[in-house]
């Protein structure tokens, strides 16, 4: 079973639970990138009305070949309660007909559900079963702290079945 795992990262910690997926799962990994300047307060509130608004942008790679895929994961930060820019223009450019995506969120807040779920909707309206979904808060977490919660994740959602 081949897996793939597309994911944005800002500051490193949808990164690390990216990163750990894979190891644990064998899978390969393909981080967006924003091209966007997303440091700073202005632009932490200008990135932030953006997902709100669910604003596209460009990224790098600008698409994925997925095509020898059994299942796509995708791993997005949460902003204003929605998928960050990157991950729903990476969404939009790919053809996920008849693929089995799992998709995950990290949160340092509550809101990790309406992310979640809007994700949802974007990959199903691009052709794609759901069949796991899950969120990690990082608020206050060590990067140890992360890799364990990941580990325990995968290990409570069996995803290594997917």
């Amino acid at each position: 079973m081949s897996r793939l795992i597309i994911y944005y990262s800002q500051k490193g910690t949808t990164d690390l639970v990216a990163k750990t997926l894979a190891k644990h799962l064998n899978a390969d990994l393909v981080r967006i990138s924003d091209l966007k300047n997303r440091d700073g307060l202005k632009n932490k509130v200008f990135g932030s009305i953006n997902a709100f608004r669910e604003a596209k942008t460009d990224i790098v790679p600008q698409k994925v070949d997925i095509s020898n895929y059994d299942t796509i994961y995708f791993g997005s930060p949460t902003w204003s309660g929605k998928p960050t820019p990157a991950i729903l223009t990476i969404i939009d450019r790919c053809s996920l007909a008849g693929k089995d995506v799992i998709l995950f969120a990290t949160m340092n807040t509550n809101r990790a559900d309406t992310n979640i779920n809007r994700l949802e909707e974007k990959v199903k309206m691009r052709g794609a079963r759901v069949i796991e979904t899950f969120a990690i808060s990082t608020k206050n977490k060590s990067p140890e702290q992360l890799i364990n919660d990941t580990e325990a994740i995968i290990k409570i959602k069996d995803l290594t079945m997917y």
